[in-house]
Protein backbone atom coordinates (compact mmCIF):
# COMPACT_ATOMS: atom_id res chain seq x y z
CA UNK A 1 0.00 0.00 0.00
CA UNK A 2 2.80 2.54 1.10
CA UNK A 3 4.70 1.87 -2.66
CA UNK A 4 1.34 2.26 -4.40
CA UNK A 5 0.75 5.90 -2.94
CA UNK A 6 3.83 6.83 -2.90
CA UNK A 7 4.21 5.82 -7.06
CA UNK A 8 0.80 7.78 -7.24
CA UNK A 9 2.24 10.89 -5.94
CA UNK A 10 5.71 10.44 -7.67
CA UNK A 11 3.70 10.31 -10.78
CA UNK A 12 1.66 13.10 -10.33
CA UNK A 13 4.63 14.99 -9.89
CA UNK A 14 6.48 13.95 -12.94
CA UNK A 15 3.97 13.62 -15.05
CA UNK A 16 2.41 17.25 -15.26
CA UNK A 17 4.03 19.81 -12.44
CA UNK A 18 7.63 19.48 -12.52
CA UNK A 19 8.49 19.04 -15.86
CA UNK A 20 6.88 22.34 -16.43
CA UNK A 21 8.46 24.42 -14.03
CA UNK A 22 12.03 22.36 -14.76
CA UNK A 23 11.83 22.48 -18.83
CA UNK A 24 9.36 26.05 -18.66
CA UNK A 25 11.90 27.57 -16.11
CA UNK A 26 15.30 26.41 -17.52
CA UNK A 27 14.27 27.58 -21.28
CA UNK A 28 13.39 30.68 -19.13
CA UNK A 29 16.91 31.30 -17.87
CA UNK A 30 18.68 29.98 -20.81
CA UNK A 31 17.35 32.98 -23.02
CA UNK A 32 17.17 35.42 -20.35
CA UNK A 33 21.02 34.73 -19.72
CA UNK A 34 21.43 34.78 -23.34
CA UNK A 35 22.74 30.77 -23.35
CA UNK A 36 25.03 31.62 -20.79
CA UNK A 37 25.87 27.54 -20.47
CA UNK A 38 27.96 27.96 -24.30
CA UNK A 39 28.51 31.58 -24.45
CA UNK A 40 30.57 31.64 -21.71
CA UNK A 41 32.26 28.20 -21.78
CA UNK A 42 35.93 29.30 -21.72
CA UNK A 43 34.94 31.60 -18.74
CA UNK A 44 33.60 28.30 -16.90
CA UNK A 45 37.12 26.63 -17.39
CA UNK A 46 38.76 30.13 -16.08
CA UNK A 47 36.73 30.28 -13.03
CA UNK A 48 37.48 26.80 -11.98
CA UNK A 49 41.16 27.35 -11.51
CA UNK A 50 40.95 30.92 -9.58
CA UNK A 51 42.18 30.51 -6.10
CA UNK A 52 40.52 31.79 -3.57
CA UNK A 53 40.61 34.90 -2.27
CA UNK A 54 41.69 34.41 1.10
CA UNK A 55 44.19 31.79 2.11
CA UNK A 56 43.13 28.42 3.31
CA UNK A 57 39.43 29.23 2.43
CA UNK A 58 37.30 26.66 -0.08
CA UNK A 59 38.49 27.71 -3.79
CA UNK A 60 36.02 27.02 -6.58
CA UNK A 61 37.32 23.73 -8.13
CA UNK A 62 36.48 22.54 -4.37
CA UNK A 63 33.41 24.01 -3.86
CA UNK A 64 32.63 22.22 -7.65
CA UNK A 65 33.82 19.09 -6.05
CA UNK A 66 31.71 18.74 -3.77
CA UNK A 67 28.36 19.34 -5.48
CA UNK A 68 29.85 17.16 -8.06
CA UNK A 69 30.59 14.45 -5.29
CA UNK A 70 26.70 14.96 -4.85
CA UNK A 71 25.81 15.05 -8.62
CA UNK A 72 28.28 12.25 -9.81
CA UNK A 73 27.24 9.11 -7.88
CA UNK A 74 25.20 5.91 -8.11
CA UNK A 75 22.58 7.59 -9.86
CA UNK A 76 24.77 8.10 -12.98
CA UNK A 77 25.31 4.45 -13.37
CA UNK A 78 22.37 2.60 -11.59
CA UNK A 79 19.73 5.54 -12.67
CA UNK A 80 20.84 5.49 -16.14
CA UNK A 81 20.55 1.71 -16.57
CA UNK A 82 16.73 1.80 -14.95
CA UNK A 83 15.98 4.56 -17.41
CA UNK A 84 17.00 2.65 -20.62
CA UNK A 85 15.74 -0.64 -19.37
CA UNK A 86 12.09 1.20 -18.48
CA UNK A 87 11.93 4.35 -20.69
CA UNK A 88 13.94 3.30 -23.47
CA UNK A 89 17.01 4.80 -25.63
CA UNK A 90 14.83 7.79 -26.27
CA UNK A 91 15.54 8.57 -22.34
CA UNK A 92 18.95 9.33 -23.32
CA UNK A 93 17.93 12.22 -25.35
CA UNK A 94 15.56 13.65 -23.18
CA UNK A 95 18.71 13.36 -20.31
CA UNK A 96 20.55 15.49 -22.23
CA UNK A 97 18.08 17.98 -22.64
CA UNK A 98 17.38 18.13 -19.16
CA UNK A 99 21.15 18.80 -19.28
CA UNK A 100 21.76 21.22 -21.37
CA UNK A 101 18.66 23.62 -20.14
CA UNK A 102 19.58 22.69 -16.24
CA UNK A 103 22.57 24.61 -16.59
CA UNK A 104 21.09 27.62 -16.96
CA UNK A 105 18.88 27.13 -13.92
CA UNK A 106 21.95 25.81 -11.80
CA UNK A 107 23.97 29.14 -12.95
CA UNK A 108 21.03 31.37 -11.74
CA UNK A 109 20.88 29.51 -8.02
CA UNK A 110 24.29 28.88 -7.62
CA UNK A 111 25.25 33.02 -8.45
CA UNK A 112 21.76 33.43 -5.62
CA UNK A 113 23.87 31.79 -3.16
CA UNK A 114 26.46 33.77 -3.75
CA UNK A 115 25.30 36.88 -3.70
CA UNK A 116 23.24 36.10 -0.26
CA UNK A 117 25.93 33.84 1.37
CA UNK A 118 26.89 34.47 4.88
CA UNK A 119 30.44 34.64 6.90
CA UNK A 120 31.05 32.82 10.35
CA UNK A 121 32.77 33.65 13.00
CA UNK A 122 36.25 32.47 11.04
CA UNK A 123 35.47 34.03 8.05
CA UNK A 124 34.27 31.07 6.12
CA UNK A 125 31.24 31.59 3.93
CA UNK A 126 28.06 29.91 3.81
CA UNK A 127 24.77 29.64 2.45
CA UNK A 128 22.16 28.12 0.06
CA UNK A 129 18.47 28.29 -0.95
CA UNK A 130 17.36 28.96 2.67
CA UNK A 131 19.48 32.03 3.51
CA UNK A 132 18.41 33.57 0.16
CA UNK A 133 14.86 32.91 1.00
CA UNK A 134 14.57 34.25 4.19
CA UNK A 135 16.99 37.17 3.03
CA UNK A 136 15.46 38.07 0.06
CA UNK A 137 11.31 37.24 0.20
CA UNK A 138 11.69 37.38 4.26
CA UNK A 139 10.06 33.79 4.86
CA UNK A 140 11.58 31.61 7.31
CA UNK A 141 8.55 28.99 7.02
CA UNK A 142 9.16 28.37 3.73
CA UNK A 143 13.08 28.28 4.56
CA UNK A 144 12.64 25.91 7.10
CA UNK A 145 10.18 23.48 5.05
CA UNK A 146 12.74 23.52 1.96
CA UNK A 147 15.58 22.65 4.79
CA UNK A 148 13.09 19.36 5.67
CA UNK A 149 13.03 18.29 2.09
CA UNK A 150 16.64 18.85 1.76
CA UNK A 151 16.98 16.54 4.93
CA UNK A 152 14.73 14.24 3.58
CA UNK A 153 16.28 13.89 0.10
CA UNK A 154 19.94 14.02 0.98
CA UNK A 155 19.99 12.10 4.62
CA UNK A 156 17.71 10.10 3.73
CA UNK A 157 15.83 9.42 0.37
CA UNK A 158 19.78 9.76 -1.66
CA UNK A 159 21.76 7.93 0.94
CA UNK A 160 19.34 5.00 1.37
CA UNK A 161 19.36 4.80 -2.26
CA UNK A 162 22.77 5.13 -2.83
CA UNK A 163 23.00 2.00 0.02
CA UNK A 164 20.76 0.11 -1.66
CA UNK A 165 22.20 0.49 -5.42
CA UNK A 166 25.94 -0.17 -4.24
CA UNK A 167 24.84 -3.57 -2.54
CA UNK A 168 23.02 -4.49 -5.58
CA UNK A 169 26.22 -4.67 -8.07
CA UNK A 170 27.69 -7.73 -5.47
CA UNK A 171 24.59 -9.59 -6.52
CA UNK A 172 26.38 -11.21 -9.43
CA UNK A 173 28.87 -12.80 -7.49
CA UNK A 174 28.49 -16.26 -5.97
CA UNK A 175 29.27 -15.26 -2.21
CA UNK A 176 26.20 -13.08 -2.17
CA UNK A 177 23.00 -13.87 -0.34
CA UNK A 178 19.88 -11.57 -0.58
CA UNK A 179 19.06 -12.90 3.56
CA UNK A 180 22.13 -11.51 4.69
CA UNK A 181 24.41 -9.91 1.93
CA UNK A 182 22.71 -6.78 1.74
CA UNK A 183 22.89 -6.10 5.25
CA UNK A 184 26.52 -7.06 5.73
CA UNK A 185 27.84 -4.19 2.94
CA UNK A 186 25.36 -1.61 4.70
CA UNK A 187 26.88 -1.97 7.89
CA UNK A 188 30.27 -1.77 6.28
CA UNK A 189 29.55 1.14 4.35
CA UNK A 190 28.03 2.60 7.04
CA UNK A 191 30.88 2.27 9.26
CA UNK A 192 33.32 3.76 7.12
CA UNK A 193 31.27 7.18 6.47
CA UNK A 194 30.70 7.96 9.69
CA UNK A 195 34.34 7.42 10.35
CA UNK A 196 34.58 10.19 7.76
CA UNK A 197 32.04 11.94 9.56
CA UNK A 198 33.73 12.13 12.66
CA UNK A 199 36.49 14.68 10.71
CA UNK A 200 34.01 17.64 10.12
CA UNK A 201 33.50 19.48 6.58
CA UNK A 202 36.82 19.98 6.29
CA UNK A 203 37.62 16.38 5.62
CA UNK A 204 34.82 15.78 3.38
CA UNK A 205 35.77 18.35 0.79
CA UNK A 206 39.47 17.36 0.93
CA UNK A 207 38.10 13.06 0.26
CA UNK A 208 35.91 14.55 -2.22
CA UNK A 209 38.35 16.91 -3.97
CA UNK A 210 40.85 13.51 -3.91
CA UNK A 211 38.33 11.16 -5.21
CA UNK A 212 35.75 12.78 -7.20
CA UNK A 213 38.24 13.13 -10.31
CA UNK A 214 39.83 9.98 -10.07
CA UNK A 215 36.56 8.02 -10.21
CA UNK A 216 34.72 10.02 -13.13
CA UNK A 217 38.38 9.96 -15.56
CA UNK A 218 38.58 6.17 -14.71
CA UNK A 219 35.04 5.65 -15.74
CA UNK A 220 34.68 7.56 -18.26
CA UNK A 221 37.72 5.97 -20.08
CA UNK A 222 36.35 2.39 -19.69
CA UNK A 223 33.43 3.50 -21.27
CA UNK A 224 35.11 5.27 -24.37
CA UNK A 225 37.39 2.15 -24.83
CA UNK A 226 34.04 0.00 -24.50
CA UNK A 227 32.57 2.29 -27.05
CA UNK A 228 35.59 2.93 -29.64
CA UNK A 229 35.97 -0.85 -29.77
CA UNK A 230 32.25 -1.18 -31.06
CA UNK A 231 32.04 1.94 -32.83
CA UNK A 232 30.33 0.42 -35.95
CA UNK A 233 27.07 0.11 -33.74
CA UNK A 234 26.80 4.48 -33.15
CA UNK A 235 24.99 4.85 -36.58
CA UNK A 236 22.13 2.67 -35.03
CA UNK A 237 22.65 3.42 -32.04
CA UNK A 238 21.76 7.49 -32.52
CA UNK A 239 18.99 6.54 -35.17
CA UNK A 240 17.50 4.77 -32.02
CA UNK A 241 18.02 7.49 -29.42
CA UNK A 242 16.60 9.67 -32.37
CA UNK A 243 13.44 7.63 -33.14
CA UNK A 244 12.16 6.60 -29.57
CA UNK A 245 12.75 10.31 -28.52
CA UNK A 246 10.48 11.93 -30.69
CA UNK A 247 7.61 8.61 -30.81
CA UNK A 248 5.20 10.55 -29.72
CA UNK A 249 2.10 8.25 -29.96
CA UNK A 250 4.29 5.97 -28.25
CA UNK A 251 5.20 8.66 -25.67
CA UNK A 252 1.33 9.93 -24.76
CA UNK A 253 0.13 6.59 -25.03
CA UNK A 254 1.33 5.75 -21.13
CA UNK A 255 3.47 9.03 -20.35
CA UNK A 256 4.42 7.73 -17.01
CA UNK A 257 6.27 5.07 -18.46
CA UNK A 258 7.74 6.84 -20.99
CA UNK A 259 11.50 7.63 -22.61
CA UNK A 260 10.23 11.72 -21.89
CA UNK A 261 9.14 10.80 -17.91
CA UNK A 262 12.47 8.74 -17.35
CA UNK A 263 14.92 10.57 -19.04
CA UNK A 264 13.59 13.77 -16.95
CA UNK A 265 13.72 11.73 -13.61
CA UNK A 266 16.89 10.23 -14.37
CA UNK A 267 18.27 13.21 -15.48
CA UNK A 268 17.20 15.74 -12.95
CA UNK A 269 18.02 12.80 -9.87
CA UNK A 270 21.43 12.68 -11.33
CA UNK A 271 22.40 16.65 -12.21
CA UNK A 272 19.80 18.29 -9.89
CA UNK A 273 19.74 21.50 -11.47
CA UNK A 274 16.83 23.46 -10.19
CA UNK A 275 16.79 21.30 -7.45
CA UNK A 276 18.82 24.02 -4.59
CA UNK A 277 21.22 21.45 -3.71
CA UNK A 278 24.60 22.73 -5.40
CA UNK A 279 24.26 25.95 -3.87
CA UNK A 280 24.87 24.86 -0.24
CA UNK A 281 28.00 24.14 -1.88
CA UNK A 282 28.69 27.30 -4.11
CA UNK A 283 27.58 29.59 -1.22
CA UNK A 284 31.10 28.26 0.45
CA UNK A 285 33.52 28.99 -2.61
CA UNK A 286 35.90 32.22 -1.95
CA UNK A 287 35.63 34.01 -4.99
CA UNK A 288 35.47 37.87 -6.33
CA UNK A 289 32.31 37.86 -8.38
CA UNK A 290 29.09 35.71 -7.54
CA UNK A 291 28.52 34.90 -11.67
CA UNK A 292 31.99 32.68 -11.30
CA UNK A 293 30.51 30.54 -8.82
CA UNK A 294 27.25 30.31 -11.37
CA UNK A 295 29.17 29.38 -13.84
CA UNK A 296 31.45 26.67 -12.40
CA UNK A 297 28.70 24.70 -11.24
CA UNK A 298 27.37 24.83 -15.13
CA UNK A 299 30.11 22.31 -15.64
CA UNK A 300 29.41 20.39 -12.88
CA UNK A 301 26.17 19.46 -14.40
CA UNK A 302 27.76 18.95 -17.85
CA UNK A 303 30.45 16.71 -15.81
CA UNK A 304 27.71 14.90 -14.86
CA UNK A 305 24.80 14.32 -17.60
CA UNK A 306 26.56 15.10 -20.69
CA UNK A 307 30.03 13.08 -19.71
CA UNK A 308 28.99 10.09 -17.30
CA UNK A 309 25.84 9.58 -17.74
CA UNK A 310 26.38 9.53 -21.39
CA UNK A 311 28.88 7.11 -20.78
CA UNK A 312 27.00 4.89 -18.88
CA UNK A 313 24.25 4.77 -21.75
CA UNK A 314 26.88 4.39 -24.45
CA UNK A 315 28.98 1.69 -22.37
CA UNK A 316 25.31 -0.09 -21.83
CA UNK A 317 23.96 0.69 -25.68
CA UNK A 318 26.92 -0.68 -27.68
CA UNK A 319 27.14 -4.05 -26.04
CA UNK A 320 24.22 -5.12 -28.21
CA UNK A 321 22.21 -6.34 -25.33
CA UNK A 322 18.93 -5.22 -25.52
CA UNK A 323 17.46 -3.68 -22.23
CA UNK A 324 14.79 -5.16 -20.27
CA UNK A 325 12.97 -4.78 -17.17
CA UNK A 326 13.99 -7.62 -15.79
CA UNK A 327 17.56 -6.94 -15.50
CA UNK A 328 17.50 -2.93 -14.46
CA UNK A 329 19.78 -1.22 -12.86
CA UNK A 330 23.24 -2.90 -12.12
CA UNK A 331 23.20 -6.15 -13.73
CA UNK A 332 22.28 -4.79 -17.08
CA UNK A 333 25.43 -2.30 -16.94
CA UNK A 334 27.48 -5.53 -15.22
CA UNK A 335 26.09 -7.81 -18.28
CA UNK A 336 26.89 -5.10 -20.84
CA UNK A 337 30.56 -4.77 -19.22
CA UNK A 338 31.10 -8.07 -18.90
CA UNK A 339 30.27 -9.16 -22.13
CA UNK A 340 32.61 -6.38 -23.79
CA UNK A 341 35.84 -6.80 -21.40
CA UNK A 342 34.91 -10.38 -19.80
CA UNK A 343 35.31 -10.98 -15.91
CA UNK A 344 36.71 -7.60 -15.55
CA UNK A 345 33.50 -5.76 -16.11
CA UNK A 346 31.33 -6.20 -13.03
CA UNK A 347 34.19 -6.48 -10.67
CA UNK A 348 35.62 -2.59 -12.47
CA UNK A 349 31.79 -1.81 -12.35
CA UNK A 350 31.81 -2.61 -8.51
CA UNK A 351 34.64 -0.43 -7.94
CA UNK A 352 33.40 2.29 -9.42
CA UNK A 353 29.87 2.09 -7.42
CA UNK A 354 32.05 1.68 -4.40
CA UNK A 355 33.50 5.23 -5.22
CA UNK A 356 30.76 6.80 -6.74
CA UNK A 357 28.87 5.95 -3.67
CA UNK A 358 31.03 6.75 -1.03
CA UNK A 359 31.73 10.58 -2.73
CA UNK A 360 27.99 10.71 -2.81
CA UNK A 361 27.52 9.79 0.75
CA UNK A 362 29.61 12.66 1.76
CA UNK A 363 28.44 15.02 -0.60
CA UNK A 364 24.65 14.53 0.72
CA UNK A 365 25.59 14.82 4.25
CA UNK A 366 28.10 17.79 3.60
CA UNK A 367 24.57 19.33 2.18
CA UNK A 368 22.54 18.44 5.20
CA UNK A 369 25.40 19.69 7.54
CA UNK A 370 24.77 23.26 6.39
CA UNK A 371 21.55 22.86 6.82
CA UNK A 372 21.27 22.14 10.37
CA UNK A 373 23.63 24.94 11.06
CA UNK A 374 20.65 26.61 9.29
CA UNK A 375 17.80 25.55 11.21
CA UNK A 376 19.08 25.89 14.60
CA UNK A 377 21.20 29.43 13.86
CA UNK A 378 24.29 28.72 14.62
CA UNK A 379 26.85 25.19 14.85
CA UNK A 380 25.41 22.53 16.36
CA UNK A 381 27.46 21.07 19.63
CA UNK A 382 29.66 17.90 19.52
CA UNK A 383 26.95 15.99 20.61
CA UNK A 384 24.13 16.87 18.80
CA UNK A 385 26.43 16.29 15.88
CA UNK A 386 27.82 12.77 17.21
CA UNK A 387 23.86 11.71 17.52
CA UNK A 388 23.31 12.93 13.76
CA UNK A 389 26.20 11.12 12.27
CA UNK A 390 25.35 8.04 14.32
CA UNK A 391 21.62 8.12 12.72
CA UNK A 392 23.16 9.03 9.50
CA UNK A 393 25.42 5.79 9.44
CA UNK A 394 22.06 3.97 10.73
CA UNK A 395 20.02 5.31 7.38
CA UNK A 396 22.75 4.04 5.03
CA UNK A 397 22.92 0.46 6.54
CA UNK A 398 18.71 0.10 6.40
CA UNK A 399 18.32 1.50 3.03
CA UNK A 400 20.81 -1.35 1.67
CA UNK A 401 18.14 -3.74 2.54
CA UNK A 402 15.02 -2.15 1.53
CA UNK A 403 13.16 -2.37 -1.35
CA UNK A 404 14.65 -0.42 -4.66
CA UNK A 405 11.13 1.01 -6.27
CA UNK A 406 10.12 2.17 -3.08
CA UNK A 407 13.61 4.04 -2.62
CA UNK A 408 13.15 5.46 -5.61
CA UNK A 409 10.13 6.64 -5.83
CA UNK A 410 10.61 8.11 -1.97
CA UNK A 411 13.88 9.78 -3.51
CA UNK A 412 12.10 11.40 -6.42
CA UNK A 413 9.14 12.98 -4.20
CA UNK A 414 11.27 14.45 -1.86
CA UNK A 415 13.66 15.99 -4.66
CA UNK A 416 10.58 17.03 -5.89
CA UNK A 417 9.56 18.73 -2.92
CA UNK A 418 12.80 20.71 -3.53
CA UNK A 419 12.54 21.64 -6.97
CA UNK A 420 8.89 22.85 -6.01
CA UNK A 421 10.29 25.45 -3.48
CA UNK A 422 13.47 25.91 -5.08
CA UNK A 423 12.61 26.59 -8.84
CA UNK A 424 9.36 29.57 -8.02
CA UNK A 425 11.90 31.32 -5.85
CA UNK A 426 15.15 31.65 -8.22
CA UNK A 427 12.56 32.53 -10.72
CA UNK A 428 11.32 35.50 -8.70
CA UNK A 429 14.80 35.95 -7.70
CA UNK A 430 16.27 35.48 -10.80
CA UNK A 431 16.21 39.31 -11.53
CA UNK A 432 19.63 39.72 -9.04
CA UNK A 433 21.31 37.16 -10.81
CA UNK A 434 21.01 38.11 -14.46
CA UNK A 435 22.09 41.76 -12.91
CA UNK A 436 25.06 40.13 -11.58
CA UNK A 437 25.93 37.99 -14.54
CA UNK A 438 25.33 41.35 -16.81
CA UNK A 439 28.07 43.44 -14.17
CA UNK A 440 30.34 40.45 -15.08
CA UNK A 441 30.18 40.52 -18.74
CA UNK A 442 30.53 44.46 -18.77
CA UNK A 443 33.94 43.95 -16.59
CA UNK A 444 35.13 41.85 -18.84
CA UNK A 445 34.60 43.56 -22.12
CA UNK A 446 36.52 46.23 -20.14
CA UNK A 447 39.46 44.00 -19.02
CA UNK A 448 39.10 44.11 -16.38
CA UNK A 449 39.03 40.96 -13.51
CA UNK A 450 35.36 41.28 -11.96
CA UNK A 451 34.90 41.93 -8.92
CA UNK A 452 31.71 42.65 -7.33
CA UNK A 453 29.88 45.18 -4.57
CA UNK A 454 26.10 44.49 -3.98
CA UNK A 455 25.21 48.48 -4.90
CA UNK A 456 26.38 47.75 -8.32
CA UNK A 457 23.10 46.23 -9.04
CA UNK A 458 21.11 47.75 -7.06
CA UNK A 459 20.30 44.93 -4.74
CA UNK A 460 17.83 45.77 -2.05
CA UNK A 461 18.49 43.25 0.55
CA UNK A 462 20.73 43.11 3.65
CA UNK A 463 23.96 41.23 2.71
CA UNK A 464 26.97 40.01 5.14
CA UNK A 465 29.09 40.84 1.74
CA UNK A 466 30.02 41.84 -0.41
CA UNK A 467 29.51 45.72 0.89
Amino acid sequence: MLDTIVSSINNALYSYILIVLLVGGGIFFMFRTKFVQFRLFGEQIRAVTEKPRDKGGVSSFQALMVSTASRVGTGNIIGVSTALCLGGYGSVFWMWVIAIIGGASAFIESTLAQIYKKKDENGESYGGPAYYIEAALHSRPLALAFSVFLILTYGFGFNMLASYNLQSTFSVYGFYNPAYTPWIIGFVLAAIVGYCLMGGGTRIIKVTSLLVPFMGIAYILVALFVVVINAQMLPSIFSRIFTEAFDFEAIFGGFSGSCVMYGIKRGLFSNEAGVGSAPNASASAEVSHPAKQGLVQILSVFIDTLLVCTATAFLCMCSGIEPTEAISGAPYVQAALGKTLGAFGPAFITIAMILFAFTTLLGNLYYVDKCLIYMLRRTPGKTFMRIYHILASLVIFVGAGLSADLLWNIADITMGGMTLINMPVILILSKYALRALKNYDEQRKDGKEPVFRARDIGLPHEVDCWK
